[in-house]
């Protein structure tokens, strides 16, 4: 299928415009994940409010145009506390949708009722049964599950619908069906998963067997289309993919620009494309950031950031995708923070990220298609 794309003509150059911005409240975390990219979670930086209204002075004429996303993101964004939560989300227009990523272990009535109150729809990190979460401990070392669960818990008791985030360290057999049985029971509506990165301050390897891969994301297909009852990310996106294709529309798939994706940390600084690469500094780069919102608009900030020394190397990176992969239609170029911290540059191609989650994602799902074709098609 990937073969056969016509030339894709968008994800050329920077939108000027986001469709969601990712506002980190804290950087501390109350966890201490094996796999987690973060530099500074043992760090309890708070945004101040004035950060959040410069950033919602350029979200008000966005948000007036139509749906727009803040994502608050850490760290563990319920460790700011509800108060000061209240009070970064307060600066921004009625309208805006807020979604929080979470790790559900602080999350209690007190909290659902805030996420009722505030309108925030919640996603939960957690990577499937008890036995499966061995890199998700306490600050102390200790399994966080419990914890996790009961959170969980409460916001099904409070009847808050919930996403829910899981990364996969090691794609074996079975595995997939474990993981879409666990999260149906869990009661989450929206599911993604992610296969482990080798990003941050997590310099652990992202290598795999590609059939192992391949056969993994072929058995979540499977196990999805038994009880398509989640909205399974990554197997949607690529059933949308394969019906553009078929309709000869591929082409046309992916936005015109790329949207900046911006992040702005606790301290107002905003990084572009890659959130993972928040918090970094490189000899060549500088600290990744494009300006500061307290002391530079931020629709400003993001008119310019094409100019950005490494923004600019990333997008040399895409149009060598455009003009070597042909899965291209599908990824759009991949992402800034792969690259660099596969690579240690931007302007490289393919990297483990884009064959575990991209290329033997669609490969996945075109085996499955295959193996269950009937024999009159």
């Amino acid at each position: 299928m990937a073969a056969r794309c016509r030339s894709v003509t968008g994800m050329r150059g920077i939108a000027a415009v986001p469709s969601y911005v990712v506002m980190q409240p804290t950087t501390l975390c109350n966890l201490d994940c094996a796999y987690c990219y973060l530099p500074h979670r043992a760090a309890d930086r708070r945004m101040p409010v004035p950060v959040a209204e410069a950033v919602a002075a350029a979200v008000t004429p966005w948000a007036a145009r139509g749906r727009f996303s803040v994502v608050w993101h850490g760290g563990e964004p319920l460790a700011a506390g509800r108060e000061h939560l209240a009070a970064l989300i307060a600066a921004f227009p009625a309208g805006v949708e807020h979604h929080v990523q979470t790790n559900a272990t602080l999350i209690d009535d007190a909290w659902c009722a805030f996420f009722a109150a505030h309108g925030v729809r919640v996603s939960v990190s957690v990577d499937g049964p008890a036995a499966r979460n061995g890199d998700r401990v306490t600050r102390a070392g200790r399994p966080a599950y419990d914890r996790i669960v009961r959170g969980v818990a409460a916001l099904r008791r409070h009847g808050l619908p919930f996403s829910a985030l899981a990364v996969v360290s090691r794609p074996t057999p079975g595995l997939a069906t474990e993981l879409y049985d666990y999260f149906l029971d869990l009661g989450c509506d929206v599911l993604g998963l992610n296969i482990e990165e080798t990003e941050g301050v997590n310099t652990r390897s992202n290598a795999h067997d590609a059939a192992a891969v391949t056969a993994f994301w072929a058995e979540l297909v499977a196990a999805w289309r038994r009880a398509p009852r989640v909205h399974l990310r990554e197997v949607e996106w690529s059933l949308r993919y394969a019906a553009a294709v078929l309709a000869g529309a591929e082409g046309d798939l992916l936005p015109r620009q790329l949207d900046p994706i911006p992040t702005i940390g606790y301290d107002g600084s905003v990084t572009v494309l890659s959130p993972e690469l928040a918090g970094f500094t490189d000899a060549r780069y500088g600290d990744f950031s494009s300006g500061n919102v307290l002391a530079t608009p931020l629709a400003e900030i993001l008119a310019g950031a094409a100019g950005t020394g490494w923004v600019g190397e990333f997008l040399t990176g895409v149009e060598a995708c455009r003009s070597s992969c042909p899965y291209f239609g599908f990824c759009g170029g991949g992402h800034a923070a792969n690259r660099y911290f596969e690579q240690g540059r931007f302007d490289g191609t393919e990297t483990e990220h884009c064959r575990n989650s991209k290329i033997r994602l669609l490969e996945g799902v075109l085996e499955h298609a295959r193996d269950h074709e009937s024999p009159a098609d």
